[in-house]
């Protein structure tokens, strides 16, 4: 407190001094003005000017260390009893407006919370009627009319498992469960789920595991695959989609690749924020540039590393790299 009270007057001490260095060094250099007299006042004002700044010192800081503790300690009953009513008006301002800022932001945090619950029930009661569209689409005859259907129904479902694990995830921790998972269970459950899609646009898949098992969380592993699969689909042409999974550096990294359209390169600094489409391809109305945000976003609470390689017009590659099982003791608090 000292220290930043002299800097914030240090332009006045320095004038000051100089104003007495100054005195000093005419007296010095004209011998008609008395040297002795004139070195006794420059000595009682400087006296007077340090009890001068030691007073202003502490009347100055008296207030505002006061606000120091009462903003550390949230407790306005600490504050120093001795103020002037400007400074006890200021007080009272500063109370009331930081308890109607709390009860405002109290107000606020149920609101978004009742939002989250309403949308939430929504999403799982749409989910039952989206259900039965798709048992109704199994007894269509007409394979074209169904494989439009199907596509349809697929992007509406993932649509709402993308908003429903958007609402889940800034409270995933809590719903975190580290274990064991097969790779190939999971892998083949989501070619399952865009096996329509896929077969619509010729679209095959290869898949070539090493590493068979991940220490993870499956629900969470499975949305993050979800996103890059259906990226992968969706700005490719008919190709294979490359799946693949080995060890290196005592890690076991999972890589997803396909032969579409690529990433342009002033691109792939963004496709990760949130809302990012493209610029290359702004037009499409499609994309919400929120998949890979929301993967992302999910990867960090499972210390899973996400990197991606792109070449324009050649496809893409996304490395998932899983951590060290010892890793994983912050998070199980094992």
């Amino acid at each position: 407190m000292i220290k930043n009270y002299l800097i914030e007057r240090c332009s006045w001490i320095l004038l000051f001094l100089f104003l007495q260095f100054l005195t000093i060094f005419i007296a010095f250099l004209d011998t008609t003005i008395p040297f002795a007299p004139l070195l006794y006042i420059v000595f009682l004002s400087t006296i007077i000017f340090i009890v001068f700044l030691i007073i202003r010192f502490q009347k100055e800081t008296r207030f505002y260390k006061s606000l120091e503790e009462w903003e550390n300690n949230l407790d306005t009953t600490k504050l120093l009893d001795a103020k002037s009513p400007f400074e006890k008006m200021i007080e009272n301002s500063v109370k009331s407006q930081t308890e109607f800022l709390k009860q405002e932001s109290e107000k606020h945090l149920l609101l978004l919370e009742k939002e989250k619950d309403d949308l939430l029930s929504w999403i799982h009661e749409v989910k039952t009627p989206l259900t039965a569209l798709s048992l109704m689409i199994d007894h269509v005859d007409d394979e074209k009319l169904k494989a439009n259907l199907t596509y349809e129904w697929l992007r509406i479902h993932l649509l709402l498992d993308q908003q429903l694990h958007q609402r889940r995830i800034p409270f995933m921790e809590n719903d975190l469960y580290i274990e064991k998972t097969n790779l190939k269970t999971l892998i083949f459950n989501e070619i399952k789920t865009l096996q329509t899609w896929c077969m619509q646009k010729g679209i095959g898949f290869e898949v070539e595991l090493e590493v068979t098992e991940v220490l993870t969380d499956a629900k969470w592993l499975s949305f993050i695959l979800r996103q890059l699969l259906t990226n992968a689909v969706k700005y490719s042409e008919p190709s294979d989609i490359i799946i693949k999974s080995y060890q290196q550096d005592d890690r076991t990294i999972l890589e997803v690749q396909d032969f579409g359209r690529g990433i342009d390169p002033k691109d792939l600094p963004r496709i990760f924020d949130k809302g990012f489409t493209s610029t290359s391809k702004h037009q499409e109305s499609a994309a919400t540039g929120m998949g890979l945000y929301l993967a992302k976003k999910a990867a960090k609470p499972l210390l899973i590393k996400m990197a991606v390689q792109s070449k324009l017009g050649s496809g893409t590659t996304f490395m998932l790299t899983f951590p060290k099982q010892n890793e994983f003791v912050r998070i199980t608090g094992m």
